[in-house]
């Protein structure tokens, strides 16, 4: 049976919202290790992405929890920060990688758990999206958005680490990090711009 009232749309959106955080934080371990391991900026980037969609969570838990009226502009902006964070990250590691020629060495570990990280997002995401939609909820449906970018981002990590196993092809696992780079700065300045925007 479809949830209808917005008691049970809240509630969904706190289940999907629990979900995302398990399944990061678990994530973030295992990006980190793969990512020394290999040597891999575009796996460390996606790490770091994942601890701030565990931050992005928690934000979108307070803000269910309770006056979201009051709480929306805030948690807006920390979403924002916490996006800028990510870019700035990135673009260091990426830098460092190609100008000293580093070599990440392949990760079929690193491609199968963004593989599977890939389907994951994408079905928290669209429920997210639908369910803050229903609620008219601006901050789980932003966050909804901050999901759907992390499966973006999980297959353009997943191309990059499959041509480095592939075709030796070294420099597409950094440049798949720029890729993190463009939707994290997006989506820094359209959160930071909600969050100064409401009253």
């Amino acid at each position: 049976m479809t949830a209808t009232t917005p008691s049970a749309l809240l509630r969904r959106g706190l289940r999907l919202e629990y979900a995302t955080l398990g399944w990061n934080v678990v994530g973030t371990v295992v990006l980190v290790l793969l990512a020394i391991r290999a040597g891999s900026p575009a796996l460390a980037g996606f790490g770091f992405d994942s601890l701030i969609e565990i931050g992005a969570s928690l934000v979108v838990v307070w803000e269910l929890s309770g006056a979201p009226e009051l709480r929306e502009r805030r948690a807006m902006r920390l979403i924002g920060v916490a996006f800028a964070l990510l870019a700035a990250y990135v673009v260091v590691q990426v830098v460092v990688v190609l100008v000293v020629a580093r070599r990440p060495a392949p990760s079929p570990l690193g491609i199968a758990w963004t593989a599977v990280t890939f389907v994951v997002m994408l079905l928290l995401a669209t429920g997210k999206l639908r369910t803050g939609a229903r609620l008219g909820n601006p901050v789980l449906q932003t966050e909804g958005r901050v999901t759907l970018v992390d499966a973006g981002l999980a297959a353009a990590v997943l191309v990059g680490l499959v041509l480095n196993a592939l075709l030796g092809w070294w420099w597409a696992d950094p440049l798949a990090g720029l890729v993190i780079v463009y939707y994290a700065v997006r989506e820094a300045r359209a959160a930071l711009a909600h969050g100064s925007d409401r009253t």
